[in-house]
């Protein structure tokens, strides 16, 4: 069993025990970011535990990059941002390949830039979901993605 965080999230997607599962596609599962200090912030991880996109096969890699962007369009649509900001990203237990989309607005952040200048605030438990909240996040994002697929 290896270490990686993306790999336990996706397990506990198969077990029905992830409240952030949204969505499965085919080549990926679409999350609701745990933390919402951006409010929208959501995720696209990959069924397949590779850190880059080259590692993909070229058919599969084809559709997860079709997939990420249907994904993308539809967390624009369902939270209005002025901006989306796509981030593939990986450290530490979070190696496998998995996209960040955070909606954008003005003012979200001190200063102009990326929503890592926020540093732990962005997983600040004040900023964790209610099940109310998720549950509307969800029901958004889902209704969205229902119109694109």
């Amino acid at each position: 069993m290896c270490d990686c965080l993306i790999c336990e999230r996706i397990e506990l997607i198969k077990k029905n025990k992830n409240p952030y599962f949204v969505r499965e596609l085919n080549t990926g599962y679409v999350v609701i970011g745990d933390h919402q200090r951006i409010r929208g912030y959501s995720l696209f991880l990959c069924k397949q535990h590779a850190t880059e996109l080259h590692f993909l096969e070229p058919s599969f890699r084809q559709e997860f990059l079709r997939e990420m962007s249907l994904t993308a369009e539809a967390v624009y649509n369902a939270f209005q941002p002025e901006k989306l900001n796509y981030s593939l990203l990986g450290a530490g237990r979070g190696l496998h390949m998995h996209w960040h989309f955070h909606p954008r607005r003005k003012g979200d952040t001190p200063k102009p830039g990326p929503v890592w200048q926020l540093g732990d605030e962005l997983l600040a438990d004040e900023y964790l979901t209610t099940p109310e909240e998720l549950t509307e996040l969800k029901e958004r994002l889902n209704a969205e993605l229902d119109k694109l697929l």
